[in-house]
């Protein structure tokens, strides 16, 4: 799947975490940093209604998650997983 991309900031340890996941299970993704990028930025509050909640998730069938666990990740993209996910 391709086309999915993250929208967060350098300081957030759960775009870290969705990043280091979606890296560890070879998923090709965009970043997109909105303290840098007011595309980005825009895009996110348009989504959320106003919302900044980060990670936003965009996926190519035009869903979108926000701040989703590991687990809900790995359902999102059909990927199995064994044990708990933080």
């Amino acid at each position: 799947m391709t086309g999915i991309t993250v929208y967060g900031a350098p300081w957030c340890p759960d775009c870290w975490r969705s990043k280091a996941f979606l890296a560890a299970h070879g998923v090709e993704f965009g970043w997109v940093d909105i303290d840098q990028d007011q595309a980005g930025l825009a895009l996110v509050l348009e989504l959320q209604g106003g919302g900044r909640t980060i990670p936003t998730i965009t996926f190519p069938d035009g869903t979108h998650l926000l701040e989703p666990t590991d687990e809900e990740l790995a359902r999102k993209l059909g990927i199995e997983v064994e044990g708990p996910q933080q």
